[in-house]
C-alpha cells in the first residue's frame, strides 16, 4: 500500500525512540526514503549502541534489556547483563583493587623473569635499582587505597600465587588442545595432546609457548633465559600474536568461560570468552583501540609481546598471507560476547586453482592471480575489505587490482566496492574437474609440486627424524626407538622428532585409535618406504 503521510510516520517513530522513559539511552537513527513500484518506502537504519550505553533496556527496567540474536529480539539473561554491565563501566575489570597482601600474593620468580625482558628492551626507562612493589607501583598495577597499597586484578593475574589467582579466577585462562586429524574427521577421537593452563599469565605464555613448540613445522631451541626462540618456525608470528591475543583481550570477568586453543592437521581455531569492541573492519587499521584489559596489554607491550596499535592481527594476518594460506577468519559474536580467530592451513594458489587459471589462459601479476583465486574460492560476492585482506595494500591499489580482473572478464563490478566471479568463468569452474584440458593441466602442476613438497619435505628432515625412520622398519615401541638413538629418556628432541613424523605420515602407529596406550609401537608407513628407496637409489 505504501506509506501516505510519510512525515508523520517518521515523526512519530523517531520520537518514541528519544523518549527516555520508554528506552533507557537515545536511540541515533539514519533514516531514507524510496519508491518502489510508485509506492513510499521508509527505511530506518539504527546502529549498534555503545558500549557505555548498554544493556539498553526499555520502560526503566533493567530487566527489559534485549540482545539481538539473528532475526529476532532475546530478552537478555542474567549472565548476559552482567557481561554488558561490565563493558559499560568505566572503570576496567583488570585496573580493580584487592584485599590482598602484597607480600604474599605474588611469584617473585615471575616478576624476576619479566623485569629482566622489561630491562632489555633499549626503549624502556630503567627501574634496575627498584624493588619488586615500588617496580609494580610505577605502572599502576599495584594502587594506593585508603587501607595501604594494594594489587589490582590486572597484577594478580599477571603474577599471582596460584590460592590468590584462583580467588580472581576460578576457571584456567586457556585450554589447548592438539588433535592429529582434520577438523572436519569429527570421528576421529579425543585430543592427543592437551595442556589446560590454570595459572598465572607469565606462566601460560611459556606454556602455551611450549605446548605449541611440539608441533612447529621447523625444530628449534628455546633460551632458558629469556623463554624466546632461537630459530622461529614459519608459522611463528601468527602463533605468537594469536596467542597473545587470547591472553590479554580474554574477559576475564567471565567466570566459567575459558578461552580454547585447538590445533588440527588443517587448521588452528582460537576462541576466547569477550568480543572485540571494535568492528572487524577497524582491527585491522593501524590505530589505536579500545582494549578490554589496558593494565595486561600495557603490561605485554612493554615487554616486546603486543604490537603498538591494538589486537596484533595485522602481523597475524601478513604472516599466514606470507606463508602462501587464505586469509585468516574472524567472528566478533557482540551478542554472544565471543571472539574466534581460525587459521586455516589452506594454500590460496592451490594446484586445482593454478591448473584452472591454465585452462583460461589467462596471465596474471601476483596480487591479480592471488585475489582471483580467493574469489573463486568463496563463490561469492567479495568487498574492497575483503580484498585488503588478500593483497594487504591500500583501498587505491585494491580497487585497481579488481578492476583489473573485470577488465580482463573475470570478475564483474556489483556495487562501487563489491565483486564477484563472471557468470561464464564461474560456470567452467564449477564445472573443472570434468575438462579434460584441466586434468592435463592439473597432473602437470601436481607433478611439479610434489616433486617440490617432496624435496622439500627430505631436506628438512632432522637426523633424529631420519634414524626414526630407518629404525621404523619393523615395529618399534618407544624403549627401542630411544635406546637406538642414544637417549636415556624422552627428550623434547625425540617427541618433536616422532609427533613430526606421524604428522608427515611417514611413520605410523600400530594402535592409532589409542595413541596413549602402553603397547603402542610405531612402524614405517607406504609413504616412507618410498622416501627410503629413494635414498637408496641416491
Amino acid at each position: 500500500m505504501g506509506i501516505a503521510d510519510v512525515d508523520k510516520v517518521q515523526n512519530d517513530f523517531i520520537s518514541t525512540l528519544r523518549q527516555k522513559e520508554k528506552i533507557s539511552c537515545t536511540i541515533d537513527v539514519q533514516e531514507s526514503l524510496k519508491t518502489v513500484s510508485g509506492k513510499n518506502l521508509l527505511v530506518f537504519y539504527i546502529p549498534e549502541a555503545k558500549r557505555q550505553d548498554k544493556p539498553v533496556y526499555l520502560n526503566g527496567s533493567i530487566k527489559q534489556s534485549f540482545l539481538r540474536k539473528g532475526a529476532c529480539n532475546v530478552k537478555c539473561s542474567d549472565v548476559e547483563l552482567k557481561r554488558l554491565m561490565n563493558d559499560a563501566s568505566r572503570e576496567r575489570h583488570d585496573s580493580n583493587t584487592l584485599d590482598f597482601d602484597i607480600n604474599k600474593c605474588f611469584k617473585s620468580k615471575d616478576i624476576s623473569w619479566y623485569r629482566q625482558q622489561y630491562e632489555g628492551r633499549v626503549e624502556n626507562r630503567s627501574y634496575v635499582d627498584l624493588n619488586d612493589e615500588e617496580f609494580l607501583f610505577q605502572f599502576g598495577l599495584i594502587r594506593e587505597t585508603s587501607a595501604g597499597r594494594k594489587p589490582t586484578v590486572a597484577s594478580i593475574l599477571l603474577f599471582g600465587q596460584d590460592g590468590y589467582l584462583r580467588d580472581v579466577l576460578p576457571r584456567p585462562v586457556i585450554d589447548c588442545q592438539r588433535f592429529l586429524y582434520g577438523s572436519t574427521q569429527t570421528n576421529e577421537g579425543r585430543w592427543h595432546d592437551r595442556v589446560v593452563c590454570d595459572y598465572n599469565l607469565i606462566q601460560t605464555w611459556s606454556a602455551t609457548l611450549e605446548w605449541y613448540y611440539r608441533f612447529a613445522e621447523i625444530p628449534f631451541n628455546v633460551d632458558p633465559k629469556t623463554m624466546q626462540r632461537k630459530d622461529q618456525p614459519v608459522s611463528y608470528i601468527a602463533f605468537r600474536e594469536s596467542i597473545v591475543n587470547i591472553l590479554i583481550h580474554q574477559d576475564y570477568s567471565d567466570q566459567t568461560r575459558k578461552a580454547v586453543i585447538q590445533h588440527y592437521s588443517d587448521m588452528t581455531r582460537f576462541w576466547n570468552p569477550g568480543d572485540a569492541f571494535a568492528d572487524i573492519d577497524n582491527l585491522l587499521e593501524p590505530e589505536e583501540k579500545e582494549v578490554r584489559n589496558p593494565l595486561i596489554v600495557t603490561a605485554f607491550r612493554r615487554i616486546g609481546l603486543s604490537e603498538h596499535a591494538g589486537w596484533g592481527l595485522r602481523d597475524v594476518f601478513r604472516s599466514w598471507r606470507g606463508l602462501g594460506f587464505i586469509p585468516p577468519e574472524i567472528f566478533n559474536d557482540k551478542s554472544k560476547k565471543t571472539f574466534e580467530l581460525i587459521l586455516k592451513q589452506e594454500l590460496l594458489l592451490s594446484e586445482d586453482q593454478l591448473a584452472f587459471q591454465k585452462t583460461i589462459s589467462v596471465h596474471l601479476s601476483q596480487d591479480e592471480a592471488a585475489l582471483f583465486a580467493y574469489v573463486c574460492k568463496k563463490l561469492s560476492t567479495i568487498h574492497l575489505n575483503d580484498i585488503k585482506y588478500i593483497i594487504d595494500k591500500p583501498v587505491s591499489e585494491c580497487l585497481k587490482v579488481a578492476k583489473q580482473l573485470v577488465n580482463q572478464i573475470l570478475l564483474i563490478q556489483t556495487s562501487e566496492s563489491s565483486f564477484e566471479l563472471e557468470p561464464t568463468i564461474r560456470q567452467r569452474l564449477i564445472a573443472m574437474p570434468y575438462d579434460e584440458a584441466h586434468d592435463e593441466a592439473h597432473d602437470e602442476a601436481h607433478d611439479e609440486a610434489h616433486d617440490e613438497a617432496h624435496d622439500e619435505a627430505h631436506d628438512e628432515l632432522t637426523e633424529t627424524e631420519i634414524k626414526i625412520i630407518q629404525a621404523c622398519k619393523e615395529e618399534m615401541s618407544t624403549t627401542q626407538l630411544l635406546e637406538i638413538l642414544g637417549y636415556t629418556s624422552r627428550t623434547g628432541n625425540f617427541k618433536n622428532a616422532l609427533a613430526r613424523l606421524i604428522e608427515v605420515e611417514l611413520i605410523q602407529m600400530t594402535i592409532p585409535e589409542k595413541p596413549r596406550s602402553k603397547s603402542q609401537k610405531y612402524i614405517i608407513s607406504e609413504k616412507g618406504i618410498e622416501l627410503l628407496k629413494e635414498w637408496e637409489e641416491q
